[in-house]
């Protein structure tokens, strides 16, 4: 027992030369003969000394650490007032530099103002001035316009004139034509110098027959001027009633509706005429067919020189047989120009080529369509089908394909989070560029692996591995932020420590407020708040201390730490003096002696 209370006083001893006192010292009464300095307590005296003595201390280490914090957290806000400070300084500094540069975009804006004044006194000026032009031009478009009308009547006359020379040289090739045959019942050749002689000397007649019947016209039309002037004298004269005047405006109204009507066909049917450029593309083209034919007749002659000459006439129906064949071959081509047939004949093969090509690959597109095997296959076309039909469907199902082909990048995505959450130390692959093609076949291999990896095989004993322990060290490096394996165990044991200590403070949580042990959490945390709630343990230092500011504090808590050692020191002596045990025998004793002396 005497072993026991040495021992318990040896830890005080530590404790109070741990803090600066100094410590209990036992002596031996029949060893030292001054019994004053000597100081007898029981055992029960002596545990709660010891009890009051650990308290002491323990207080007096909580009212340091507290000090200690305290002296931190005031000088953690001045270093954050300091901080304001130094922010609301550089704000106001800042605040200076925004209402220079204000001040300089003010400026700006002011002289942007007046250049977009003076910008838009420019436009308008302009704008003024475009109006002047338009206006101008609109009269130089009239003015343009006149001389169109008037360049168009000139066109219209010399159309006219045209024409009529057309005619007339026409009806002159054929007289001279008709004149040739019955002279030598047959027709003119178009490069014999003999038939052309003969032909100019017609023409020379025809001149002058023409000059002849003019004169003929003119002296006749003389002629009908007099007797009609003649007639008009003796009707001026004679007839002179309302009837004849009558009669004769109703003819000379005829005869105006008449000439109305024919002037009016007249231009109808000059509008549906071609123009000045047509009839010369028609000319052109008139004269290439010529060559043409000139051409197809000698090459017959050649080939046919055993044969009879045939007749002008049958000459004639094969050249207007091939002119007509040429000309349904040029519409039927859509070409203007003779020389264009050939091109447009050998386009026209080459499109039946492509076309050609084109159905055999439809075939193929079909016949991969109409495959059973094939996902959202067509029906497979019946004889009665019509195959527009089928055609039709290509590009529905081919639009479903190209949907379901772009949707593979977003299942492998899915596919690829999966296997992360269900397997985080499986190795990631390398980021896949977007222009990459997906296949179906990646995916496939990630659901086989998936279904590898968390099949629910209990009974067959597996062993891991090297990619996959691999990929589970790799996950714990960088869970544990950690660059070596050998990082790794440290912290898996400080993790397991955690967690052990953890368990333990919940532990005892539950069994200090009585609350079940599979209690979570969160209803432990609550319920420790509601104690300390109700207890008040949520007052501030200030309250508790009765001081208004954190210099006060840690004044009131300097002045604490230099009274109570000598407090200590008094109560000891007391305490050993008086031989009381506790602190509350001290005042009666005292009374006591203050008693006796009175």
């Amino acid at each position: 027992m005497e072993k026991q209370e040495q021992t318990e006083w040896d830890a005080v001893n530590r404790l109070l030369q741990h803090h600066g006192f100094k410590p209990v010292r036992f002596a031996d009464p029949t060893e030292n003969k001054n019994l004053a300095d000597l100081v007898l307590l029981e055992r029960t005296s002596s545990s709660e000394l010891r009890v009051m003595l650990r308290t002491m201390l323990t207080d007096s280490e909580r009212r340091q650490a507290l000090i200690q914090e305290l002296i931190q957290s005031n000088s953690k806000l001045k270093q954050e007032v300091e901080q304001q400070q130094a922010r609301a300084a550089h704000q106001s500094h800042r605040a200076e530099e925004l209402e220079g540069v204000l001040a300089g975009v003010k400026v700006k804006v002011q002289g942007l103002e007046d250049s977009i004044i003076n910008k838009a006194a420019q436009q308008r000026g302009q704008l003024q001035q475009l109006q002047q032009d338009e206006r101008d031009a609109e009269m130089r478009c009239q003015a343009l316009q006149l001389q169109l009308s008037e360049q168009v009547s000139q066109v219209c006359q010399l159309q006219k004139k045209l024409h009529l020379a057309v005619k007339e040289e026409e009806k002159r090739a054929s007289r001279q034509n008709q004149a040739f045959q019955q002279f030598f019942s047959r027709s003119a050749r178009l490069h014999s110098p003999s038939d052309q002689l003969i032909l100019d000397v017609i023409s020379v007649y025809e001149a002058q027959l023409q000059e002849l019947q003019e004169k003929l016209k003119r002296s006749r039309r003389c002629r009908a001027c007099k007797n009609d002037t003649s007639d008009s004298h003796n009707t001026d004269m004679t007839q002179l009633t309302s009837s004849s005047y009558r009669s004769l405006l109703k003819k000379t109204k005829a005869q105006r509706e008449d000439l109305k009507s024919e002037i009016q066909r007249l231009r109808q049917d000059l509008d549906s005429r071609p123009g000045v450029k047509e009839l010369q593309w028609c000319k052109q083209q008139l004269r290439r067919m010529e060559r043409l034919v000139q051409h197809t007749n000698i090459r017959s002659v050649q080939t046919e020189t055993e044969d009879p000459p045939s007749s002008s006439t049958e000459t004639q129906r094969r050249v207007t047989e091939s002119q007509r064949c040429i000309t349904e071959i040029c519409s039927e081509l859509k070409v203007q120009d003779v020389g264009h047939v050939v091109a447009a004949v050998r386009a026209r093969c080459r499109e039946a080529d492509s076309a050609l090509r084109l159905e055999k690959i439809l075939s193929d597109i079909m016949a991969v369509l109409t495959d059973p095997s094939a996902p959202l296959a067509l029906p497979r076309r019946r004889p009665d089908d019509d195959a527009g039909s089928e055609l039709e469907q290509i590009i529905p199902t081919l639009e479903t394909w190209s949907q379901q082909l772009s949707a593979l990048p977003d299942l492998q995505r899915s596919m690829s989070m999966l296997v992360k959450r269900l397997l985080p130390w499986q190795p990631e692959d390398g980021a896949r560029p977007r222009s990459e093609c997906v296949k179906v076949e990646d995916v496939m291999r990630m659901v086989d692996t998936l279904l590898d990896q968390t099949a629910p095989d209990d009974k067959v004993l597996r062993t891991p591995t090297k990619p996959t322990l691999q990929a589970i060290v790799s996950h714990f490096q960088k869970l544990f932020d950690v660059t070596s394996l050998r990082g790794v165990y440290p912290r898996m044991n400080e993790v397991y420590t955690r967690i052990q200590e953890m368990n333990n403070v919940m532990r005892n949580l539950r069994d200090i407020l009585d609350m079940d042990d599979r209690a979570p959490p969160s209803e432990v945390v609550n319920t420790v708040a509601r104690i300390m709630t109700g207890c008040g343990f949520y007052q501030n230092p200030q309250e508790l201390l009765g001081t208004g500011d954190i210099d006060s504090i840690i004044v009131k808590l300097k002045e604490h730490e230099e009274f109570f050692p000598a407090f200590n020191s008094l109560v000891l002596e007391l305490l050993n003096t008086l031989g009381a045990e506790s602190l509350e025998d001290i005042l009666p004793r005292v009374r006591t002696l203050k008693s006796m002396t009175e």
